[in-house]
């Protein structure tokens, strides 16, 4: 992909996926959705409580009005033009015939969830944008979501359109960025 560059044994998937906004107001087969969906799954999870539920519509569906409704103004205005809409909510607690436990890593493992779903929409020729673009505190309980889970975040699937169909100041950013150099994410030893 023009501009981007990494250590050549990064995988190529990883390199090329990005987060456009402009989509192509294309289906998505259920099946494809499905295959997403199911490789998020494998996601790893601390104690494999797999803490994540993806709330989601298809483009047209009986959904889409209600998801789409719940994003930001400025979400929505370039959202509408995807194939489906997914919000990720994650469970507080880890469930047991002992009892509930506070699960630490719900945030985190429904994170690790939404990257394994980015990639394999990558691989079946799909982009997605992830948002917190959301009406948080307001769509909880549009969505029904109960108080022991965690609205996390938001993102859309689709066929990327051209950069034409959004305004002017969207143009010059539907490009592929850049990622920090090695050197500012990890660092050996203690923080400072």
């Amino acid at each position: 992909m023009t501009g981007r560059t990494a250590h050549p044994k990064v995988e190529k998937l990883i390199v090329n996926r990005w987060s456009p906004r402009a989509f192509g107001e294309s289906e998505i087969p259920q099946e494809d959705l499905d295959v997403i969906f199911e490789a998020a799954g494998w996601a790893p999870s601390a104690y494999n409580v797999q803490p994540w539920t993806f709330l989601y519509a298809r483009r047209g569906d009986a959904n889409w009005d209600l998801l789409l409704s719940q994003l930001i103004e400025f979400n929505q205005s370039w959202a509408k033009d995807a194939s489906a809409l997914v919000f990720i909510v994650s469970d507080r607690y880890m469930r047991s015939d002992k009892g509930n436990t506070e699960n630490h890593s719900h945030s985190f493992d429904a994170g690790a969830a939404w990257a394994l779903a980015a990639l394999q929409a990558q691989a079946l020729g799909y982009h997605t944008h992830g948002m917190t673009g959301l009406k948080f505190g307001e769509a909880e309980q549009a969505l029904g979501i109960p108080d022991d889970q965690r609205l996390e975040a938001a993102f859309v699937i689709g066929k990327a359109a051209g950069k034409e169909k959004l305004p002017d100041f969207l143009q010059e950013r539907e490009v592929p960025s850049n990622r920090k150099p090695l050197s500012e994410i990890a660092k050996a030893g203690k923080f400072a």
